[in-house]
């Protein structure tokens, strides 16, 4: 179908922690969090102090294309709402809407937790993820998206720090290069045009780095079967 504002957008309930709205699942709400790894502690130069992101951005000019209307999930998460976010150019949404429902996907909510361990990665559908990519691919002419940050991870040898400059994760104070923070005036870019490629979504590092090294090691990525349309 063809997208229709502001009808096509889906409003979500948040709470007073909520930072954009919360995804819908067909059997569960989800709850808004960050994502944190297992780790026990942060290395300094991680984005430990990044703190939370934005509730919303400025639109940003997405790709003109049709809203999908199969939106397969294993789990029956329901995703029309992040692609009418990604669609109608609402990416800090997009982005808190994509680590909300990774959450339950991996089976944290279950156990009362509102952040996904490292090692719950592996329970992600591939389902579920190439379905996430796919949206996030569309939508952003192929600029966005866990399958980008992955070859971009490659391209740097798999050196976090050289990545994080690629994917504009880092920023400099004078001469002292830093991760971009969260909190206050969110120093991420939630504009299509004007973000490197990779940019989006975040992953907070909050605890050390595993989590977002699990994602980009997920079996769905072995293979570009994630891009076959339903």
């Amino acid at each position: 179908m063809r997208l229709s504002l502001p009808t096509a957008l889906v409003l979500l309930a948040s709470t007073a922690n909520a930072f954009a709205p919360t995804p819908i699942c067909r059997q569960n709400n989800v709850a808004p969090a960050l994502f944190m790894s297992e780790a026990a502690t942060a290395p300094a130069e991680t984005m430990a102090d990044s703190g939370k992101p934005p509730a919303s951005a400025d639109e940003s000019s997405v790709a003109d294309a049709e809203i999908p209307t199969k939106l397969p999930s294993d789990v029956g998460m329901d995703y029309v709402p992040l692609a009418t976010m990604l669609a109608t150019g609402q990416l800090a949404e997009a982005d808190q809407f994509t680590r909300d429902a990774l959450i339950v996907l991996a089976g944290s909510k279950e156990k009362g937790r509102d952040f996904v361990y490292f090692t719950e990665v592996k329970r992600i559908p591939s389902t579920d993820l190439a379905t996430i990519e796919r949206l996030w691919n569309k939508f952003s002419g192929g600029k966005f998206g866990y399958s980008v940050q992955k070859r971009k991870y490659r391209q740097s040898k798999e050196d976090f720090e050289v990545f994080c400059g690629k994917i504009g994760w880092n920023t400099k104070d004078g001469e002292v290069e830093r991760k971009k923070r969260w909190f206050g005036a969110s120093e991420f870019i939630y504009d299509v045009k004007k973000a490197p490629e990779g940019h989006l979504p975040l992953t907070s590092a909050l605890r050390g780095t595993s989590l977002i090294k699990e994602l980009l090691a997920h079996p769905v990525w072995d293979n570009d079967d994630w891009k076959k349309e339903p």
